[in-house]
């Protein structure tokens, strides 16, 4: 046998060994991937709380350094060798420190709070629609659109023209904060992207949202000043809300109208049916009464006479 065939023949197995070592391989690297993708809040809400915890750590010791220090001056200040100067500015840094020992504690307390919220909002295996990322480039790229509309829309470029100009400080401070969240921003939502980046880009997210919130309330006052914000604001305007209450109390005085028209109609039918039953009796009386008054017409007053009724009539002498 030819010795390249006899080779084969005894190493065949190293090639599918190799194929199949490699497929699995990418396969979990694959899925490693996509489970990094899914917890990625997760794995930054842990990262915060060890800076939480540290910055705790760091601040604790801190307070022990200024207790020592402001001790030790107050010994030497018994000696005179401390100024009373020294003294209250050492108690100073004591009050600092402590407060930054709460300012620490309270940051750790929320961070742990919020790998709780991030482990609940884990989710579900192969959704990509509602990786954490993807939540993330969706709201940064609802607050674009929002500010595109005033850039596209002429009725509200006419009517709002300080979201479009970068000389307001509400508007510069805005489109300051979109300029830090695009820098942060990945390339797409399955990129990889590490703990400490999804963090600073959520974050820069978050700024941009409140800028733009700040800039668009600033854009709306100065329109409403000149009277050209619309009458009718579309759904996230910031108008939008107090429009509503408006409405409401229209729809709530047209239900008492209603109301107070039912129940004043209610009353006069129930006037004209109690006015119905009495009405025989009164006819009855008045009958009554203009009959007798007839009788009374046609006595010995209606012939002239003084007055003197003569009843009853006196018969004739029979003869």
């Amino acid at each position: 046998m030819d010795p390249l065939w006899a080779t084969i023949a005894e190493f065949w197995w190293i090639g599918p060994a190799t194929i199949g070592t490699g497929t699995l391989g990418w396969l979990g690297l694959r899925r490693e991937r996509r489970e990094r993708r899914r917890r990625i809040e997760l794995d930054a809400a842990r990262l915060e709380l060890r800076t939480a915890k540290r910055d705790a750590a760091t601040a604790r010791a801190a307070v022990r350094v200024a207790r020592a220090e402001l001790d030790r001056l107050q010994a030497e200040r018994t000696t005179g060798r401390a100024s009373a100067a020294e003294v209250a500015a050492a108690r100073r840094e004591l009050d600092r420190a402590t407060d930054d020992v709460r300012v620490a504690a309270a940051t750790a307390r929320s961070r742990r709070a919020h790998v709780s919220a991030a482990r609940a909002a884990l989710p579900p295996a192969g959704d990509d629609a509602h990786l954490p990322l993807a939540r993330v480039m969706g709201a940064h790229d609802e607050i674009i659109a929002r500010w595109m509309t005033y850039e596209t829309d002429p009725a509200r470029l006419i009517a709002f023209p300080a979201m479009t100009d970068a000389r307001q400080p509400a508007t510069a401070a805005f489109l300051a904060a979109d300029q830090v969240a695009r820098q942060h921003r990945p390339a797409s939502a399955h990129a990889r992207v590490a703990p400490a980046r999804f963090t600073a880009y959520r974050d820069a997210v978050a700024a941009a949202g409140r800028a733009f919130a700040v800039a668009e309330a600033e854009a709306w006052r100065q329109a409403r000043a000149a009277g050209d914000a619309p009458a009718r604001p579309q759904p996230g305007d910031p108008d939008a809300a107090s429009t509503g209450a408006p409405v409401r109390e229209q729809w709530t005085i047209i239900a008492q109208s209603l109301t107070q028209t039912a129940l004043a109609r209610g009353t006069e039918a129930l006037a004209r049916v109690v006015a119905a039953r009495a009405s025989p009796a009164t006819r009855t009386t008045a009958s009554s009464g203009t009959a007798t008054g007839a009788g009374t017409a046609s006595g010995p007053d209606a012939d002239g006479d003084d007055g003197r009724h003569v009843w009853p009539v006196p018969g004739r002498p029979r003869a």
